[in-house]
């Protein structure tokens, strides 16, 4: 007879939890927090998540870990799991998945921006332009960003490229998966099979 542990009830250090098999989770990252086990100069977006996740799976590899990284003054929608099938394909660039970035410029936006932004700027590391897969200007200062790609401080410096400046970047979607208005900055929750679903990325089920 086959035992199923998924979803079972325990307790640690007197706190109910569930167990999961796998970890897929999704965190509301703050501004101020580096996404690193060992930061430099803020404090880690690791300590916002509770011990039993941190320490999940016990060896060097414990935890769990960001799906690709946002920097520190960065907000928004950031995924961790300790699935490693999970996080490649998440944030390997053959996989194309969208992720949706609210931008604050310096300065006012314009069409020829946006049309410059789609139809591909040069950066400084790569002769071959990088595009975006959509973009469109919600108000005077403000674009919503769609990107394929996780190239190094890739927003900024693709609005630096059209000749205007980052003042402030906000990650609200990842595939089809919004970050919930209700999830406050620094709070997490377990994805639900639901979630998983809409970023076409399900667990396989165990043979």
């Amino acid at each position: 007879m086959e035992f199923i542990a998924q979803g079972l009830q325990f307790t640690v250090q007197g706190v109910a939890w569930q167990y999961h098999e796998k970890a897929y989770l999704m965190l509301h990252k703050p501004a101020g927090y580096e996404c690193s086990q060992k930061p430099s100069t803020y404090p880690s977006i690791y300590t916002l998540l509770p011990s039993p996740i941190r320490q999940r799976g016990g060896g060097a590899a414990a935890g769990v870990q960001a799906v690709g990284r946002l920097d520190q003054d960065t907000t928004g929608l950031l995924l961790l799991s300790d699935d490693g099938k999970f996080i490649h394909r998440m944030s390997s660039p053959r996989h194309h998945v969208p992720k949706v970035y609210e931008v604050t410029a310096k300065h006012p936006v314009d069409e020829a921006q946006t049309a410059k932004l789609l139809a591909g700027v040069v950066l400084d590391d790569d002769p071959k332009p990088v595009r975006a897969a959509a973009c469109e200007q919600t108000g005077e200062l403000q674009l919503s960003l769609t990107l394929t790609e996780g190239k190094y401080h890739q927003v900024k410096r693709m609005i630096a490229a059209v000749g205007n400046r980052v003042e402030g970047l906000h990650r609200s979607r990842i595939g089809a998966l919004a970050l919930p208005a209700d999830l406050k900055p620094g709070d997490w929750r377990w994805l639900t099979p639901q979630d998983l679903a809409s970023i076409g990325a399900a667990p396989a089920a165990k043979a």
